[in-house]
């Protein structure tokens, strides 16, 4: 009842949209920059961080997948990456479209991903994405460098298909919206604990923190993406103390238009932001729905381009999507390149 009360809310905003003021600028240390995300998030997580590596310190995937695993074709995305029907996630192939991009010059050079610090998650009850893809995605990881020591890797949760909580209206082993699920286990404590060594203890957050702003002047030619977001700002980083930024990505069905800020508020991570002066950028994904003569077609249920219904480039630097919240994260004061 909470949350949709809550959702209520927000949504009773959206006449109001064109009111949402640009990000602030703030005084953020660009080598501190970490990303997550659940479930489509995972992937773009994975995609931001393989991007960017030269800047991004870390990354968070909560039932994702390896960098590429769609290879542009919805089909195999739901029928390797997801639910391996036709066959497994590759790590060698994932291996090879990172070199290759990075050859090109679209991507940052894959040696930087060997210092970053990681947290991989799959539920035990999760049958949404198939743990072989977190497998794949360790490995993955383990071929670019990255030791064991840097990388954290729970599998032993009766989670469902979810973005883990202390306080979600869901049972833990269940896989239904709004993916916020109860485990009595905080998962925003540790990916940030994970991404972040110095981490203090977490403090009570602020709701007048997390601020709508208009993610609109960002997007450019980005579709699927909303036109208004939300981004959580510590007390001490709207004052002009240095921070650190964290860019969060929501699942599909969890973007703005179905949930509201629900996935800002109530994943956790804001009061360990308010605690460690590290501000949460959470960009919005929104549904295209698919045309009546293809149902593999559009984007119905809000997920982050992972397999390129934005377009054939949806991996590089300049994928439309990664290219938006690159601008985003300059905006706030930690850009992902030169």
């Amino acid at each position: 009842m909470v949350h949709q009360l809550r959702i209520a809310a927000v949504l009773a905003l959206l006449p109001c949209v064109a009111s949402a003021e640009p990000l602030p600028a703030l005084n953020l240390d660009p080598s501190g920059t970490t990303v997550s995300g659940l479930s489509s998030g995972a992937f773009m997580a994975v995609q931001l961080q393989v991007a960017f590596s030269e800047r991004i310190a870390g990354a968070g995937v909560i039932a994702g997948g390896p960098y590429g695993c769609a290879d542009g074709n919805v089909y195999r995305a739901i029928r390797v990456c997801m639910n391996a029907f036709l066959g497994e996630a590759d790590a060698e192939s994932a291996l090879e479209e990172i070199q290759s991009l990075a050859a090109e010059g679209r991507i940052d050079d894959a040696s930087h991903l060997a210092s970053d610090r990681l947290y991989l998650f799959h539920g035990q009850a999760d049958d949404t994405v198939a743990r072989a893809s977190m497998d794949a995605l360790r490995q993955t990881y383990a071929l670019l460098g990255v030791p064991d020591a840097r990388i954290a890797y729970e599998t032993g949760i009766n989670a469902g298909h979810g973005f883990v909580t202390e306080r979600g209206d869901l049972e833990c082993s269940t896989t239904d919206p709004d993916f916020l699920i109860d485990c009595d286990f905080d998962q925003a404590g540790d990916i940030l604990g994970q991404l972040y060594s110095d981490l203090l203890p977490a403090s009570e957050s602020h709701d007048d923190r997390l601020l709508m702003f208009d993610q609109a002047l960002y997007l450019e030619d980005a579709v699927g993406m909303d036109d208004t977001a939300f981004v959580y700002v510590p007390e001490s980083c709207a004052a002009g103390a240095p921070c650190r930024l964290h860019i969060a990505l929501h699942g599909c069905k969890q973007g703005r238009e179905v949930i509201g800020d629900a996935y800002g508020v109530s994943t956790g991570y804001n009061r360990w932001a308010e605690a460690n002066g590290i501000v949460v950028l959470y960009p919005q994904a929104k549904s295209i729905p698919a045309p009546w003569w293809n149902w593999f077609g559009g984007n119905p249920n809000g997920c982050w381009d992972w397999w390129g219904y934005a377009g054939d480039d949806y991996l590089s630097q300049n994928a439309p999507q990664i290219a938006a919240i690159a601008r985003m994260a300059a905006a706030l004061g930690a850009p992902l390149a030169d």
